[in-house]
């Protein structure tokens, strides 16, 4: 799949994907605003423009990228295994996304809701599921 920033400075070309998670993480909230809708895309990305990415290590295990031109918000890559997680925005082709999974749904706040029947993993259960690869406390 390929996907870019709002000015074209950076394309980012990702394997195939076709399921996207949501994050109701304060940090997310914080960072776009909204809850992160993004698609796990693994370590085999490739990123044109690199030169025009600013990178910002947002904790011990993981950074965020956006573009230094636009603004636009690239990805969330953890630092031990080199997972990035991929707003689903930036493709724009037609992909048909299925939402499969919430994550941090115990911090979401009451104000919005999805209707999507997916997976609703809570702190305790996103942290127990990514301990085995990293070491991560907190969000």
């Amino acid at each position: 799949m390929d996907g870019k920033c709002l000015c074209g400075s950076i394309t980012i070309r990702t394997p195939d994907k076709t399921s996207i998670d949501a994050c109701h993480c304060g940090m997310c909230r914080r960072w776009g605003g909204s809850p992160a809708l993004g698609v796990s895309c693994g370590s085999d990305v490739q990123i044109d423009g690199f030169e025009k990415l600013k990178v910002y290590k947002s904790s011990e295990w993981a950074e965020r990228a956006f573009c230094g031109e636009c603004g636009t918000h690239m990805f969330y890559k953890l630092s031990a295994t080199n997972e990035y997680f991929v707003p689903a925005g930036l493709f724009q082709n037609d992909i048909e996304f299925e939402f499969k999974e919430q994550i941090f749904i115990d911090m979401k706040p009451s104000y919005y809701e999805f209707a999507n029947q997916t997976l609703n993993l809570t702190e305790a259960e996103v942290f127990a599921k990514f301990a085995s690869s990293e070491n991560i406390e907190g969000t």
